[in-house]
């Protein structure tokens, strides 16, 4: 198991007979926010404050992927149904695709300053956001098609599928919200 350490700087691999061992980055102070599985047997990671993408084998090897846009701040990060990485740039306002080759596509958001926060890959072949700063779930095709939903209630931050196939969305309030489209 790999794990972020957001004030550390670092991450640490548990082995399974609990043994933690860590994983220095090469970007000094960049702290390492949201971690996924990628299709590829790496997982991949956000760099908040170092503004980039980071994947990591299971031999530990690191590799950093900067982003194009400045003060981009991605937090959340999944795997796409097209064998891509996807994350969420709350500084920018946008949703970021990486492949498994390192090229990066950003895609901006209707309302730049919507802070998104968290992403999932959905059972329609779609990735689902929180847009923090409005009060808004997001959908974006692998295309690049961006719709929105509002949703009750104010500050969504994480999101997960259900068993029943629905999206969940945890509200800063406690609330889970579930989405209506």
């Amino acid at each position: 198991m790999l794990l972020t350490q957001l004030q550390t700087y670092r991450m640490s691999r548990i082995d399974p007979a609990g043994e933690m061992r860590f994983v220095d980055l090469p970007t000094e102070k960049a702290m390492p926010s949201a971690i996924a599985a990628g299709p590829d047997g790496a997982l991949w990671f956000t760099l908040n404050q170092g503004n980039a993408i980071g994947r990591v084998t299971v031999d530990g090897e690191v590799r950093v992927h900067p982003l194009p846009t400045e003060a981009a701040a991605p937090v959340g990060i999944c795997a796409g149904p097209d064998r891509a990485m996807w994350f969420v740039e709350i500084g920018a306002g946008q949703v970021g695709r990486i492949d498994g080759a390192g090229a990066v596509t950003e895609y901006p958001l209707p309302d730049r300053a919507a802070r998104p926060h968290a992403i999932v890959a959905g059972p329609d072949g779609a990735l689902w956001f929180t847009e923090w700063g409005t009060g808004k779930l997001g959908r974006i095709t692998i295309d690049g098609t961006i719709e929105e939903y509002p949703l009750a209630g104010a500050e969504p931050h994480g999101l997960t599928v259900g068993p029943d196939g629905r999206i969940w969305v945890a509200m800063e309030s406690g609330a889970l919200v579930p989405a209506e489209r």
